[in-house]
């Protein structure tokens, strides 16, 4: 989340105070970016009397006192450990590059808070243009693939100016991307009014604060290339939010009811703790893996030679020496096609294992050999010949090559006893997502006795490594 919140000096903190409280006891971010801090203490004093007095765990990472007012960031200690506050100086306020790591996963997320250059005129814009090239400097000269944000009070009143145009610019790798891609002059334009964030009352509360009600899109979240990428740290679509902004209240102020997003006490508290709405969004920080990113398999039974009515396979990774211990196993949906992708986070790049695939009435199969993951990623093609499948256990339908079906209770044999259990569910009428129906057709019926009668003639049976 990021908000400004208005020259908050201990005064205010404490006047203001009940105000914040209502909000985040409503919203609790686990990181929050604040702008317009102005001293040490009135971190700490937002830290104590609000942050943590409506919730606990959350820390302050290190406050660098700058010129005019300054960046602070506050985190779940819990999740993340604070790394680095390096100031990027201005010409008129320091944009501030914080670096927390997610305990969980090790992941290092960059986050640059900005206040920029305030007001319309061409040299305001100029300046904020100028400000935006320092930080770009910075940007630009990260490693490629660093996950990064910028966020604050950007003060830009349209798509078109020249500071949002260069914290866009794809020339260089430092560039940032707007979530919501919003086009045009934001400034006093009821067409954005869900999207803008200043300012929250229409007349003066005397505390230095802007008027006029909502009709700006200052506050802000863009992000990098590689957050808006999946894998690793990434933005969660649709979570974009400004934050009690209903798109009710253009040029209004945000508590004049009704409030449809937020109640009238959080709608109070929004008008009168500072002039700007809070933003926020939500990112996922998954946990390093390696993915089968191309697992295709055909179920016989399920497949008619064309498409495949879709079900749910486990797939296993096992050492390739007795006892062929299991490493990882995940759980694949295999559309129409056959095709499904696999995430395994306890194996490694470079090492072997044999591919095993489970279904709940089919005979479990073996890679013919074993396979490994390169640069985290790895392909296999069940279908294209029988000697896919360890010691050639695929049956021919069509030009596709399949699981055998059948071991509808997964001993590793399609025999009498399986037989047995299609055959009272047949007499019983039995319907739904059950073991005995062969081909996914929702009922056990003639078509499922023909499976399991044909593969325990042929003696179909699961084939291993020797000693497993």
């Amino acid at each position: 989340m990021t908000y400004n919140v208005l020259n908050l000096t201990l005064g205010d903190t404490l006047a203001r105070n009940p105000y914040f409280r209502t909000i985040f006891s409503s919203i609790q971010p686990d990181i929050l970016v604040c702008q317009e801090m102005t001293s040490q203490t009135g971190v700490n004093g937002f830290l104590s009397r609000v942050l943590n007095r409506v919730s606990t765990g959350y820390a302050a990472g290190t406050f660098i006192n700058g010129l005019d007012t300054d960046n602070a960031i506050y985190y779940k200690s819990s999740l993340f450990t604070f790394l680095s506050n390096t100031p990027i100086n201005t010409e008129l306020r320091d944009i501030n590059e914080f670096r927390l790591r997610y305990n969980s996963t090790g992941d290092t997320i960059i986050i640059y808070s900005v206040h920029l250059k305030a007001s319309s005129s061409s040299s305001d814009s100029l300046k904020r243009a100028a400000e935006v090239d320092s930080l770009r400097k910075r940007t630009n000269a990260l490693p490629l693939n660093s996950n990064f944000i910028v966020v604050g009070d950007f003060n830009i009143y349209d798509s078109s100016e020249l500071a949002f145009q260069k914290l866009l610019n794809q020339s260089q790798s430092g560039y940032f991307i707007d979530p919501l891609s919003l086009i045009g002059r934001w400034n006093n334009n009821g067409s954005f009014a869900p999207y803008h964030t200043q300012s929250t009352r229409v007349r003066d509360l005397f505390d230095g604060g802007a008027t006029g009600g909502l009709d700006d899109r200052f506050d802000m979240i863009l992000m990098s290339q590689e957050v808006m990428n999946s894998g690793g740290i990434t933005y969660n679509p649709g979570t974009y939010n400004e934050y009690g902004n209903d798109g009710n209240h253009f040029n209004d102020s945000i508590n004049q009811p009704p409030n449809t997003v937020v109640s009238q006490q959080v709608a109070d508290a929004l008008h009168y703790a500072t002039d700007h709405l809070p933003v926020y969004a939500t990112f996922s920080f998954d946990t390093p893996y390696l993915e089968i990113s191309s697992l295709t398999a055909l179920l016989e039974g399920f497949f008619n030679g064309l498409t495949m009515n879709p079900d749910t396979v486990t797939v296993e990774l096992r050492n390739v020496f007795t006892p062929y211990s299991l490493v990882d196993q995940a759980k694949v949906y295999l559309n129409n096609n056959g095709q499904g992708t696999a995430k395994f986070y306890s194996a490694e790049n470079g090492v072997p294992y044999y591919l095993i695939l489970n279904h709940r009435n089919a005979i479990e199969t073996w890679s013919a050999s074993p396979q490994t993951f390169t640069t985290s990623t790895l392909n296999y093609d069940f279908t294209s010949g029988a000697d896919k499948a360890y010691g050639n256990n695929l049956k021919l339908v069509g030009s596709k090559w399949c699981i055998y079906g059948g071991d509808v209770n997964n001993d590793g044999y399609v025999e009498t006893a399986d037989l047995n259990l299609v055959f009272n569910d047949n007499v019983n009428g039995a319907v739904g997502y059950i073991l005995t129906d062969l081909n996914g057709d929702l009922i056990t019926e003639i078509e499922d006795l023909n499976i399991v009668f044909i593969n325990n003639v042929l003696g179909v049976e699961r084939k291993t490594p020797p000693g497993f």
